[in-house]
């Protein structure tokens, strides 16, 4: 794991989410958000999930909305890194 940009995330009572070293926002709906950072994705799934901010050279990241869960996953898990170990 790349510890050049310390990472983060900060989850208030379920309806705020912040993070830090965030790459890019690579998909968004009021039911999910997925972000890049150094080591792989994060998938935020919730409901009425609204990005509040992002910044590409800050690396910060903001949203609102009922978080129901925060999934990590790594550079080469996703559906194509399991077919093709």
């Amino acid at each position: 794991m790349d510890n050049s940009a310390a990472h983060s995330i900060n989850i208030e009572q379920c309806k705020k989410i912040t993070a830090t070293a965030i790459e890019s926002v690579d998909a968004f709906s009021d039911k999910q958000i997925i972000l890049s950072y150094s080591a792989g994705r994060i998938v935020v799934a919730g409901n009425g999930m609204k990005i509040v901010g992002f910044s590409k050279t800050g690396g910060s990241f903001s949203a609102t909305g009922e978080i129901i869960s925060v999934r990590y996953i790594g550079k080469g898990m996703g559906l194509k890194g399991k077919l093709f170990k």
